[in-house]
């Protein structure tokens, strides 16, 4: 038996209900989102060849989706930052920092084999936690 709703945040993007995911998904108060790329309004990928540029986007993309689950940025709890290749470790870090400097929620880097689009060079994941 379920005891708490469990709400489905959507970017509107086509590959969500093809693919069976959500952008992110509230349970009480614990807010999970889901891998986000560096996407543009009109679907293309946001900043070629710019590695910081690209995480403020993405971040961009989770503050929308927390705000949409009634949460901000402040109750971050933990990111994931997934990159493309090590040598963006610097610029994808510090744009982090420039979001969550403050904030500093569990954080961890990781390069990975690559995304689903080579010009993506980050993704981020991100936890929260409404407490008040």
């Amino acid at each position: 038996m379920r005891t708490q709703a469990r709400t489905l945040i959507s970017s509107g993007s086509p590959y969500e209900p093809r693919f069976g995911f959500s952008r992110a998904v509230r349970v009480g108060d614990h807010i999970t989102v889901a891998g986000t790329a560096p996407i543009a309004a009109d679907g293309s990928t946001a900043h070629p060849g710019d590695p910081a540029a690209q995480t403020r986007r993405c971040l961009e993309i989770v503050a929308q989706a927390l705000e949409q689950a009634g949460a901000e940025l402040t109750d971050v709890v933990r990111t994931r930052i997934l990159i493309s290749d090590r040598v963006h470790w610097t610029a994808a870090a510090s744009a982090h920092g420039e979001v969550f400097g403050d904030i500093r929620p569990a954080t961890t880097l990781v390069v990975v084999a690559g995304f689903i689009d080579p010009e993506w060079l980050v993704e981020i994941e991100a936890d929260a936690i409404v407490t008040g």
